[in-house]
């Protein structure tokens, strides 16, 4: 297996037909976002290649420091699930970036019994795959996550400030504090954001929702 990074155009094309369908509306950063990150050098969106054909895929943001890695999305194209590509995948870019974060959607009161117990299976899926569940949470745009870890760190204030780090130097300040609860404080309330919400590029007026 190999991974390949894909051009702007690539990205365009694996989001529109792939990632619209793998993600709800909710968990998915617009394209735009992700395009201004790979303009940033701030972005790898990685096609997995088995014999030439195009398997799954994986979506990380980068530190700027390049300490590891936050993967943001990962997928196993349709016809080529339940086979263990996931977690081959998820090897590959222990190897490529050395760290890893992960966010996995927390079972909760706002989730059906069955949605809940998808999401138990995948912070399984992340654990039987070498990563371990953090001791903090975090939520954004009002979506509340169990925080993820996969690498040689044991310390997890560090890998907390690592992981903030990541969010801290692409949003101003305010919308880290409109948006971004990381870590979210025992008891402390979910805000709620409608979806991504991307701030204006300086100068513009506009938002990116």
């Amino acid at each position: 297996m190999e991974l390949q990074r894909l051009t702007k155009e690539e990205l365009t094309a694996l989001y529109q037909n792939e990632m619209t369908a793998d993600f709800p509306k909710s968990e998915l950063k617009p394209l735009a976002a992700m395009l201004r990150l790979m303009d940033m050098g701030r972005y790898d969106p990685l096609l997995a290649t088995e014999d030439g054909e195009a398997v799954g895929y994986a979506m990380l943001w980068l530190p700027q420091g390049r300490e590891g890695a936050l993967l943001e999305y990962l997928g196993v194209l349709r016809g080529r699930r339940s086979g263990g590509l996931g977690t081959r995948i998820l090897a590959l870019l222990a190897d490529r970036y050395g760290q890893l974060f992960g966010e996995a959607e927390a079972p909760g009161p706002d989730a059906s019994q069955e949605e809940n117990g998808l999401r138990r299976r995948r912070i399984a899926f992340y654990e039987r795959s070498g990563f371990r569940v953090l001791d903090y949470m975090c939520a954004l745009f009002g979506v509340r996550f169990h925080c993820l870890y996969r690498g040689p760190e044991t310390d997890d204030r560090k890998v907390e400030a690592l992981h903030r780090s990541v969010y801290a130097e692409y949003f101003s300040p305010a919308h880290m504090e409109r948006y971004i609860q990381l870590p979210l404080k025992p008891g402390e309330a979910v805000k709620p954001a409608p979806e991504w919400v991307e701030e204006a590029f300086p100068g513009q007026e506009e938002t990116y929702g």
